[in-house]
């Protein structure tokens, strides 16, 4: 027993991967659009998703780079990697691998800001 109670504390203590300093944070949808819109004039919005739901409907100024697709980590590559980006999908899972990907690639600046209903539940303008 308190072997285990020593091990969950160790644990507690360690960063899980992806956490530190450079790992892209995970903004809940009304808080991520807040801060997007806050930061739109710097910062640049992605869609992860596929092109068929991109088409659907998307966020105003939102560029497709789909994480699902054959050249994801060669369009991120041509991306600046000292801006700010804010990635979304349909509920944020997508969205928040991207964000992990792109930070391990030496983005500084990345947030996941979850789905595309709830974000213009929240106030973001939808386009399509």
């Amino acid at each position: 027993m308190v072997l285990a109670l020593v091990t969950s504390l160790v644990l507690a203590t360690v960063p899980s991967r992806g956490d530190g300093p450079d790992a892209p944070r995970d903004l809940p949808e009304p808080e991520g659009a807040a801060e997007f819109a806050e930061r739109s004039a710097s910062a640049r919005l992605i869609d992860v998703r596929t092109p068929a739901e991109y088409a659907d409907g998307h966020l105003s100024g939102a560029e497709l780079i789909d994480v699902q697709g054959e050249d994801f980590r060669e369009r991120v590559e041509e991306l600046p990697r000292d801006e700010p980006y804010y990635l979304y999908c349909r509920s944020g899972n997508r969205s928040g691998h991207a964000a992990r990907v792109m930070a391990a690639m030496g983005f500084a600046d990345v947030t996941n800001i979850g789905g595309y209903e709830k974000l213009v539940e929240a106030g973001l303008s939808p386009d399509g």
